[in-house]
Formats: structure tokens, C-alpha cells, sequence
């Protein structure tokens, strides 16, 4: 798939962006803090729905506006479709497809699909389990879409279930007994539905991962020969947990974590917030038998978070699906053979998005269309544009500019 244009519309830096695009590689270069990342970040969100980031829509939307819109015209599976999404300040977002509202946010999710590496992925190797589940939930939900609406109601669920614990926790401290038969009640009703949910994402990220798994292995093989071999394990977090093989059964997923909910309640009840469900599970990385986690080298750290990402992007063609590769920034960080390999990947792809600080950054066979970013005005003026040159190709020119550049955009 590609992308035929992207619109923004007051998205953190760029009060407006549109910006016709192509297959094959498309580079934004740029100074740090101009604007680059929020491009592909904001494409990234149109297929996942979130960012890579930040936890929350806000800091999404510029300062001063109430709504920030995202929007693509992509090219997928011989289809033509417009997708929308506006990010609302203190109200629920709204979707668009072709035009047409949608009754929910998920049913945009497929249209749009793509692979990102950032620097930032580091922090999938050394980082919490937070960073490692939002690794699958993405990548689930781009290519099963209707998990989408399940990880949401999932959230909403786990947040009225913890209130509820937080505020029996409270009632018992404060001696109130007579108030929390009730909220027993409520809570079996919360265990019940969380369960049910819960072993939906458990399921799908085992069956997920069963896929991805391979493709994750021969990338790391490729990119660090030399290396122990990497390892890849769901780790569900209850007391005596199934074989990984079974977890792809709902219904016994579903019996174990109402065992686990009922096993843990007085904990949970204690200390005021859900202890037990895929929330608190983690995909524990290896490299031969330690945990890549403080054991795994520099070097090995980013040969093994570029082939999560590579073994991602494997995944989506072994469904014969072409996503667009989104690499924000990443060669000035990479080694002569990480930077070789990640290039020659990127070359056989439909289309790629490259920012670099610098344009010498970017390897010679990727620097495709390039495009000048620049930040101009001064405080809550201060915004993002964009410059081409006039016949669309790459140049060798300082990086302060190109010459002879027409504006395409605000700035």
C-alpha cells in the first residue's frame, strides 16, 4: 500500500501540512524540534490509533486549538480511500471514511498500515513491559482490526474496575463494612467482563506472536551473525500459568485469569488497583539464555529492536500486505552494517518516509523526494512548514536550504 497525499491540520507543530506523496522514498530533513517526527507520527496514528510518543491525544493537538485532524488519502489493495481522524480536546475523537462519519474510531484501522523505527526503540529492549505490549497490541490490531474495539473497551473496563477496587479499599480502611457487600457484588460483574476481554488480547498476541516470532529470529540472525541467538517468550502473569501453545484458547484463558481475579481479590483489594490481566503482562526478549534486558550489549540492543521491527514488516508480507515504512531518524544512530542492511530492506519497499537532521545522513539509495523542513514565526506563532524543489529529486545541496525552492505549505 502508500499513501497519495497526508493532510494536517493543527497537529502539534503544523498549523497546516498538505503533502502530496508518491511510492518509493520520501525524505524530511530537517533541524531536531521542527517537525519532522510529528509527519510520521501522525501516520503512525492513523494506523494504530495511537502514538508512539505519547501516552495521551493532548499534546498532539496545538497549542491554542481544540481539534487536530489527520488525514490520508491511501492507496490500498487496488482501492482508492480517504481516511479522517480528528483528535478533540476534553470530547471523543471522530473518524471518517470516504467521507462518511464511522460509529467508532476502529473502524478506520486497517486502511492505513505501517512499520516505524525510531531511536526510541530501544526502549523496547531495555525499557518497561509497557513499551514491548504496546509492540503487539499495535501490530494486532493492523492486522485484525475488530481486536481494535477490544483493547478499547478492554481500557474502559480495567479503568471502572480499579476505581471500584481504589474505592472499596477505602471503605475498609475507614471501617465501613456495611458499604462494600454491594460493591463485592459489582466487582464479581467487573471480574467477569475483564476476563472475557482480557482473553481475547492474551489470544490474539500469543497467535500474533506465534507469526511474528520467526521472521523476528532470522532478522537478528542477519544483523548480528555473531551474536547468541534471540529469543522471544509471552509472559502471562498468573500464578502457574498454561503453556504458551494453550494460551491461544480464549475460554482457558478466560477460566484462568477469573481463578487468578479470585485468587488475588483481597491483594487487589488491599492496594486499591487491578493486579491481574493482560495490562500486566510482558514479551520477555532473550538473547541465548539471558534476558536481553541489561545483559544484551549496545550493539546488540539495536540489532535486536531493528529486527522487531524488520520481522514486523516481514509479517505484514507474509499476509501480502506492503506497509509503509516510516524511519524517523535512525541512520545517523546506526553502525556501516545496521545502516547496509536496514537500506537494502527499505529499498525493495512500496514506499518509505526518512527524516534525517542532516541529508548525508540518509544513504544514497533512499534519498529519494526530498523535502526542506523548517520552523519559523516566534512563541505561540512559532510553526512548522515545508519547502520542495521544484523538480521533486533529492539534492546534494548545504543542508541551511535548498536553492530555488518554492513554498509548499505554511512557513
Amino acid at each position: 500500500m502508500h499513501l497519495k497525499n497526508l493532510k494536517l491540520l493543527d497537529f502539534r507543530s503544523w498549523p497546516l501540512l498538505e503533502l502530496e506523496l508518491e511510492p518509493g522514498v520520501t525524505t524530511l530533513v530537517g533541524r531536531n524540534g521542527h517537525g519532522k517526527t510529528n509527519v510520521l507520527e501522525a501516520i503512525g496514528v492513523l494506523a494504530t490509533l495511537r502514538s508512539h510518543r505519547v501516552a495521551s491525544d493532548a499534546p498532539m493537538i496545538r497549542t491554542g486549538a481544540e481539534t487536530a485532524l489527520v488525514g490520508a488519502l491511501a492507496h490500498n489493495a487496488g482501492r482508492e480511500l480517504t481516511v479522517e481522524l480528528a483528535l478533540n480536546s476534553g470530547r471523543a475523537n471522530r473518524a471518517r471514511l470516504n467521507t462518511s462519519p464511522c460509529r467508532r474510531q476502529s473502524d478506520i484501522l486497517g486502511v492505513v498500515q505501517s512499520v516505524l523505527f525510531a531511536p526510541e526503540d530501544l526502549a523496547l529492549v531495555r525499557g518497561e513491559p509497557a513499551e514491548r505490549r504496546r509492540l503487539l497490541d499495535e501490530l494486532m490490531v493492523q492486522r485484525r482490526p475488530a481486536l481494535g474495539g477490544t483493547l478499547s473497551e478492554y481500557s474502559s473496563v480495567l479503568r471502572q474496575r480499579s476505581a471500584l477496587l481504589k474505592s472499596l479499599s477505602g471503605a475498609l480502611r475507614r471501617g465501613r463494612g456495611e458499604d462494600t457487600a454491594a460493591a463485592l457484588d459489582s466487582l464479581d460483574v467487573w471480574d467477569g467482563r475483564l476476563a472475557q476481554l482480557g482473553a481475547r488480547i492474551v489470544a490474539g498476541r500469543i497467535a500474533l506472536l506465534e507469526e511474528l516470532r520467526p521472521f523476528v529470529v532470522d532478522a537478528y540472525r542477519g544483523l548480528a551473525p555473531e551474536s547468541r541467538p534471540a529469543g522471544l517468550t509471552y509472559r502471562f502473569r498468573v500464578d502457574g500459568p498454561p503453556g504458551e501453545s494453550e494460551l491461544t484458547d480464549p475460554e482457558l484463558v478466560e477460566a484462568v485469569l477469573l481463578a487468578e481475579f479470585g485468587r488475588r481479590r483481597q491483594d487487589e483489594i488491599d492496594r486499591g488497583m487491578s493486579l491481574v490481566g493482560p495490562h500486566r503482562d510482558d514479551l520477555e526478549l532473550r538473547l541465548g539464555e539471558e534476558p536481553a534486558k541489561g545483559f544484551a550489549s549496545h550493539g546488540e540492543t539495536w540489532s535486536l529492536a531493528l529486527s522487531l521491527r524488520l520481522g514486523s514488516l516481514e509479517l505484514f508480507r507474509a499476509d501480502g500486505i506492503e506497509p509503509v515504512l516510516l524511519l524517523d531518524d535512525v541512520f545517523a544512530e546506526l553502525d556501516r552494517h545496521r545502516r547496509a542492511a536496514l537500506a537494502d530492506v527499505a529499498a525493495g519497499v512500496e514506499q518509505v518516509l526518512v527524516t534525517a537532521a542532516v541529508g548525508e545522513d540518509v544513504p544514497d539509495g533512499l534519498r529519494g523526494v526530498r523535502h526542506d523542513v523548517v520552523m519559523t514565526g516566534e512563541g505561540a506563532a512559532r510553526h512548522s512548514g515545508i519547502t520542495v524543489s521544484p523538480d521533486k529529486s533529492n539534492r546534494d545541496d548545504d543542508d541551511e536550504g535548498i536553492s530555488d525552492n518554492r513554498e509548499a505549505g505554511p512557513g
